[in-house]
C-alpha cells in the first residue's frame, strides 16, 4: 500500500463498510453493548464475522476459557437479536497469547481473518474492530503480512492515552507481544486509548433504566448485566459504569468528527515494561484524543430501543 492510500484508510469511512469483530465478549458488561451497537447499525456497517478473543481475569480460569466463553456470549447475543443464523459466522479464537512476536497462535479465528481479508483490496478494505487482547488480529497479520496490511484496517480499543502514566491497561497487557506486531507491521491502526480518552464513556443505573427499561429482550438483558455488574462491587455509592468499547464501533460513523476527535500520529511502540516509547519517524496511525459521549450514547440507546 502507498501512503496516500494509507493516509486515505485512516480516514472515518464513508456509505456502509463491512466489519470483523474480534471480541471476548464476557470479559466484562461492554463488548456486549459494541456487539449490538454494531449489529444494530446497518445503514453503516455490514457484520461479516464474530471472532471469539482470550482474556483472563476473575471471569475466567485462563485465556483459553476466557475465549471460549466470550464465544458462548456472543451466541447469547445473536439469539437475544433474533440473529441465530449468523452464529455460522462466529469464530473461536486464539486459546494462548502470542509466545513471542514472529509465531501466531493458530486458530480458526486467526484462519478466518486472513480468508476474509483476501477478498478486499486497499481501496475497499474489511474493517476489523478489536476489543480485547490483540492475539487473535496479530496471528492474522503473521500469517499474511501483505494481505492484512494491504486489505484490512484495524480499529482496536487498547493502551492508555499517550499523556497516562503507563500503559498497562487490560487489552494492551495480556498480549504485548501481539500489540508489537500490531503497531509495528504498517496495517491501517486507529487506536482508541482507554483511560484518559474513553474512559468519560460512563454510564448510570437512571440513565439505562430510563432508555432501556421496557425496551427489548436485548436492552432488558444489557441493562440488567450492566446494573447487576456494577451493583456487586458498588452498591450503595454513586457508581457510574465505563461502557469502553462502544467507542471503536462509534468510530466507524464519525462523520464531520460528530462522535469523536483524532489526529494522526506516528505509531508508538508498546514496551514490555508496559509504557510507550515514541518514535517520530515511523507510519502513521490515527489516534483518538477525545470522545463525544453524550452524542454516542443517544445514538446507542436509541438502537437499543428498538
Amino acid at each position: 500500500m502507498n501512503h496516500e492510500q494509507l493516509l486515505h484508510n485512516l480516514n472515518t469511512p464513508k456509505g456502509v463498510v463491512d466489519v470483523l469483530l474480534d471480541t471476548d465478549a464476557y470479559n466484562e458488561i461492554d463488548d456486549q453493548f459494541a456487539i449490538s451497537y454494531a449489529m444494530l447499525s446497518p445503514e453503516r456497517i455490514r457484520v461479516v464475522a464474530i471472532c471469539a478473543a482470550p482474556f483472563h481475569n476473575p471471569r475466567s480460569n485462563g485465556p483459553e476459557d476466557g475465549m471460549e466463553r466470550s464465544y458462548d456470549e456472543i451466541l447469547k447475543l445473536l439469539r437475544l437479536m433474533d440473529r441465530e443464523a449468523f452464529a455460522e459466522n462466529v469464530y473461536r479464537g486464539s486459546r494462548t497469547y502470542l509466545p513471542d512476536e514472529t509465531t501466531p497462535v493458530i486458530s480458526p479465528a486467526a484462519e478466518k481473518i486472513v480468508e476474509f481479508a483476501k477478498d478486499y483490496s486497499p481501496e475497499n478494505p474489511l474493517y476489523i474492530v478489536a476489543l480485547g487482547a490483540i492475539t487473535n488480529v496479530a496471528s492474522a497479520i503473521l500469517l499474511d503480512r501483505e494481505t492484512m496490511v494491504n486489505n484490512t484496517v484495524v480499529v482496536w480499543l487498547g493502551g492508555h492515552a499517550l499523556h497516562w502514566k503507563h500503559n498497562a491497561e487490560f487489552n494492551m497487557k495480556q498480549d504485548v507481544a501481539g500489540a508489537r506486531v500490531l503497531f509495528g507491521c504498517g496495517v491501517p491502526l486507529v487506536i482508541l486509548p482507554c483511560q484518559g480518552v474513553v474512559s468519560a464513556l460512563t454510564t448510570t443505573k437512571g440513565e439505562l433504566t430510563e432508555w432501556l427499561s421496557g425496551s427489548t429482550p436485548l436492552g432488558e438483558y444489557l441493562m440488567n448485566n450492566t446494573i447487576e455488574e456494577a451493583e456487586s462491587y458498588a452498591k450503595g455509592t454513586a457508581w457510574s459504569r465505563c461502557i469502553w468499547d462502544v467507542s471503536a464501533v462509534a468510530w466507524l460513523m464519525n462523520d464531520e468528527d460528530r462522535l469523536m476527535y483524532s489526529y494522526l500520529t506516528a505509531a508508538p511502540i508498546p514496551q514490555y515494561d508496559h509504557y510507550y516509547s515514541l518514535a517520530p519517524t515511523r507510519h502513521p496511525i490515527r489516534y483518538v484524543y477525545g470522545v463525544k459521549r453524550d452524542a454516542i450514547f443517544t445514538d446507542l440507546f436509541r438502537k437499543l430501543r428498538g
